[in-house]
């Protein structure tokens, strides 16, 4: 008898949690994929070749609006929050087992009017901002201070011309 093997692609592993909350528009396969060629492309980007694992929820400006209010002392919707479970140089789980980043919430409501603003796909839109939440959940934060901000941004900016020339596998 044949034995049958599995194919598994040579380099870290990464694990997406979907979820979704008071949902607005159908999320569906595109979606989810360019979830998770952003964090693909984002932890290539930074060097991190562990395995890894994010939680994602897609909701509506209600949804966020709460979390913001709750977490950020920001009573207003946003377009994404980041919930990274490490500070910055603090260190990771032990090497044989999958670092968890942490939690990204996208409200797709304003993923869709931002887009429409500046000429983006709801797909390009929710593409730069889970690279810019990805690069939160390894520690980079803009608030700190503008060379933090000119630094996470000009990666973040890095990143998405990547993803958009698909150059960054």
């Amino acid at each position: 008898m044949k034995k049958t093997v599995h194919y598994r692609p040579e380099g870290p592993s990464l694990k997406i949690d979907f979820s979704a909350v008071n949902l607005p528009l159908n999320v569906g396969f595109a979606l989810k994929s360019t979830v998770r060629t952003a964090v693909s492309a984002t932890l290539k980007h930074e060097e991190f070749f562990r395995d890894a694992e994010v939680s994602v929820t897609f909701c509506d400006d209600a949804h966020i609006r709460t979390l913001n209010a709750e977490y950020r002392k920001k009573d207003a919707p946003t377009d994404v929050l980041s919930f990274p479970i490490y500070e910055k140089g603090e260190a990771y789980s032990t090497p044989d087992t999958p670092v968890l980043l942490g939690d990204v919430v996208i409200s797709l409501e304003r993923a869709k009017e931002q887009g429409e603003k500046i000429g983006n796909t709801l797909e390009e839109e929710v593409s730069f901002l889970t690279v810019h939440s990805t690069l939160h959940l390894l520690g980079y934060d803009h608030e700190t201070s503008q060379e933090d901000e000119d630094d996470m941004f000009a990666r973040q900016k890095e990143i998405v011309k990547e993803i958009r020339e698909g150059t960054w596998e």
